[in-house]
């Protein structure tokens, strides 16, 4: 085995914080395969735990925080230092999702990322295309507990991808009530999920795909009903649906329903997940969808693999980077200053953070590359612009959790540091946001970064301490120069305002 095979071949692990389970997967991949060392799913539940007002209840919280205690137990087994936890649905809803967080993360022992529905249906199309490889257009669904996602794509590249907030648990819990199943019941669920779906029937059209696959738990279990009664060979069509729901309007309730090869755990949000499926069978002229035992997991851990291979120098970039260059592209970001900027932030970041972890590092990069796109929006107050976008864009390859991060960064860039303190909780932001901001500082003038001489060092009492190149005295300072030297002591006051860093300036006479 050669050098590069042996340093992917590594076990990786992805788990997926859904609405109905908690699942974790733990794998390799080596040259293209993929095989599956351990699996663990638990039904958790969290999206039924969510009360009138949006916030997780304490019970639904403590279930999650157990499964997560778990699961931290098996990545400690087989000793896996490559994890990506993802969040979707429920806890991009939940008002209290922070609180969850702060709690899950310690007991996880790894950061948990809220993904964007886009970002979920882009994570869902890599799993599906790495596993069940075409090179046919095709339409892929993956409806989970809360949320229901499509995308289009060809061999592995994702086109067109939309998120919608209705899935076969919230669906059920608001139609099909103390699991009462009737033929009303299943008509008002399919009219509004057909309303929800409607703003993208012209995107989805059946001219742009030529097989349809469903992921996820709903598919997989209807799929598997419909063999075990011999209605189709485990594929889903609109008659086939059509027969699972009058056997639920039959039965009357949830307790009565008997269909073999449908699980206990699945029964709860079963009339939901049909009544969706069904629905977006008929409005989007679907003949009929192949399961795929793929999902977002799977997609999670090809994603981690290919990062993997960009922080080892195997391959040059991610997919973050190129949506950093469109989303540049988009905003007419002045390219030159933001390299300028970029350049100067890492060279001090290499002084004052040497030992920081390379996401961060690349954190910062991008922070560097995106702190003008809201330019495009107005000069004035453009760092606030700039943090809003960041936080609302659909950016393929980042979580908003990461977006955040990067947007606040972003929101530092310049002015008073009032707006940004709930960062300051986070170890090394500080330093960070200094780096940005003496970078955006120095190339305030859109000068060359070389000929800012701007030096640095941190001490061991944690002081920061900037000088002006040497000997400064012995020559006369051009008007950028005392023009940059003005600026750098106001952002020494600033600092001093705030206490939350000791930082001082010296005129480089010494």
């Amino acid at each position: 085995m050669n050098d590069a095979h042996q340093i992917l071949d590594v076990p990786l692990a992805a788990i997926d914080i859904g609405s109905n389970s908690f699942r974790i997967e733990i794998a390799r991949i080596l040259d293209g395969r993929y095989r599956r060392l351990d699996y663990l799913k638990e039904p958790v539940r969290l999206g039924s735990g969510l009360d009138e007002n949006g916030s997780l209840r304490p019970d639904a919280a403590e279930r999650g925080l157990v499964t997560l205690a778990a699961m931290s137990e098996l990545l400690r087994l087989h000793d896996v230092r490559e994890v990506r936890a993802v969040a979707t649905q429920t806890l991009r809803e939940a008002r209290n999702r922070n609180h969850f967080l702060a709690m899950a993360e310690p007991v996880l022992g790894v950061p948990i990322e809220v993904i964007s529905g886009r970002e979920e249906a882009r994570l869902i199309y890599a799993g599906v295309a790495n596993l069940n490889p075409s090179d046919k257009p095709r339409l892929v669904i993956d409806i989970g507990g809360r949320s229901t996602e499509f995308v289009m794509g060809q061999g592995l590249k994702p086109g067109a991808a939309e998120s919608f907030g209705i899935g076969s648990q919230s669906v059920t819990q608001r139609y099909f009530e103390d699991g009462r199943l009737s033929a009303d019941a299943f008509r008002a669920a399919q009219v509004a999920a057909g309303a929800e779906f409607e703003e993208a029937e012209k995107i989805f059209t059946p001219d742009r795909w030529s097989e349809a696959l469903a992921s996820s738990g709903t598919a997989g279990a209807v799929s598997a009903l419909l063999a075990a009664h011999g209605v189709t060979d485990g594929r889903l069509t609109p008659s086939a649906l059509a027969w699972c729901i009058e056997r639920c309007v039959q039965a009357g309730h949830i307790d009565r329903l008997d269909l073999r090869g449908l699980k206990d755990e699945r029964k709860p949000v079963l009339a939901g997940g049909l009544a969706i499926l069904y629905t977006l069978m008929v409005q989007f002229r679907i003949p009929e969808i192949q399961p795929s035992r793929a999902a977002l997991r799977q997609g999670v851990i090809f994603d981690l693999h290919q990062r993997r291979k960009v922080s080892l120098g195997v391959e040059a970039r991610d997919v973050r980077d190129a949506t950093v260059a469109q989303l540049q592209q988009r905003f007419e970001v002045d390219t030159d200053q933001a390299r300028r900027v970029q350049h100067l932030a890492l060279n001090l970041q290499r002084h004052l953070l040497p030992d920081l972890a390379d996401e961060y590092v690349r954190e910062l990069a991008w922070a560097c590359d995106l702190h003008e796109i809201g330019l495009m929006v107005s000069h004035h107050d453009h760092h606030r612009h700039s943090a809003y976008l960041l936080d609302h864009l659909d950016a393929a390859g980042f979580s908003q959790s990461q977006q955040r991060r990067i947007g606040e960064l972003v929101l530092g860039q310049r002015g008073g540091l009032r707006k940004v303190e709930a960062g300051f909780a986070r170890k090394d932001f500080a330093l960070l946001l200094l780096c940005l901001r003496l970078a955006v500082l120095c190339c305030h003038g859109r000068q060359q970064a070389a000929k800012v001489k701007l030096h640095v060092h941190r001490d061991r009492q944690g002081e920061v301490m900037m000088s002006w190149g040497h000997n400064t005295r012995e020559r006369r300072l051009t008007p950028a120069e005392l023009r940059t030297q003005h600026l750098l002591r106001e952002e020494v006051a600033v600092w001093l305002k705030t206490g939350l860093l000791r930082l001082r300036w010296t005129d480089g006479s010494d």
